[in-house]
């Protein structure tokens, strides 16, 4: 298992909920009228636009979980590149199982696809740095893991999985603790040594009480212009982990990572990503 992959065991239900959402209660009733229960044929799943392929490894999952006797064989794996006209994956076997499996294995690839390419796209405009793009909790309900799977695929990186992974003392956070002072003394009275410790401001003045305070090991620098970047940069003085977050585009990006922060974390990696036009062709 790579890095970027998990066990097949731990994605079949999220796909398996995708493919009894299509079936419906009676299945593929289309596909009984039309096809011969005995048809066979092969299958290709094309891609028609250049792309970073992700997605590989839960379309397979969806073809064996509707008929586990389908052959299928990936041309692309998860993380790799292609052109347009490539054929990603074959399948063979019975015509109706890979018709009813279709559409699911589909949508997932096709979105899997968009965000490891979106991620592909902003990681090389930060090459040359020391700086990680990473996504965000701006996930799909249901599909985070996946989701998150893609960045990787992209040559991006993960932060937190879920509210129970670290510790991230937001705006509200500060707010409803009465200041930043207050959070991170709270936190600090409270928290697991082994928990890691991040906090958010927008200010230089609160980045200056955050390093007052101490308690965090990693400030995350919300909506600051690439000159408050650089100063808090400076302040910090390797000090802490940096993370920019915040109006991160992708012709903005190489500037924020030219500041000398750590991280840059952008929600539109998962949640503005374009599924990649992918077909099956028989």
């Amino acid at each position: 298992m790579s890095f970027s992959s998990v066990p097949d065991l731990i994605l079949e239900p999220m796909i398996k909920n995708a493919l009894m959402e299509d079936l419906g209660s009676y299945g593929d009733v289309t596909t009984r009228a039309v096809i011969p229960s005995q048809t066979t044929y092969e299958a290709r799943l094309n891609a028609r636009a250049d792309a970073v392929v992700s997605g590989m490894q839960v379309a397979r999952i969806a073809f064996h979980l509707v008929d586990a006797t389908l052959d299928i064989q990936t041309h692309r794996a998860d993380g790799q590149s292609c052109k347009s006209g490539d054929t990603l994956m074959t399948i063979k076997g019975s015509a109706a199982s890979i018709l009813s499996a279709e559409r699911v294995a589909l949508n997932f690839a096709g979105r899997l696809t968009g965000i490891a390419t979106k991620t592909a796209s902003f990681v090389a405009e930060a090459s040359g740095t020391n700086a990680r793009v990473t996504c965000t909790r701006k996930t799909t309900p249901g599909l985070r893991l996946v989701e998150k799977l893609a960045v990787l695929h992209g040559g991006g990186f993960n932060h937190r999985y879920s509210l129970s992974d670290a510790i991230m003392i937001k705006d509200n956070h500060i707010a409803a603790a009465g200041g930043v002072r207050q959070a991170l003394e709270a936190t600090k009275a409270h928290a697991s040594h082994m928990m890691a410790v991040e906090i958010e401001v927008d200010l230089i003045e609160q980045l200056k009480e955050v390093l007052d305070v101490g308690g965090a090991s990693v400030v995350l620098l919300d909506n600051m212009s690439n000159a408050q970047l650089r100063e808090a940069v400076a302040l910090i003085d390797g000090r802490m982990k940096v993370e920019a977050s915040g109006n991160v585009t992708l012709d903005r990006i190489a500037s924020i990572a030219a500041t000398g922060v750590d991280y840059i974390s952008s929600g539109a990696l998962t949640h503005s990503a374009m599924t990649v036009d992918l077909g099956l062709d028989f």
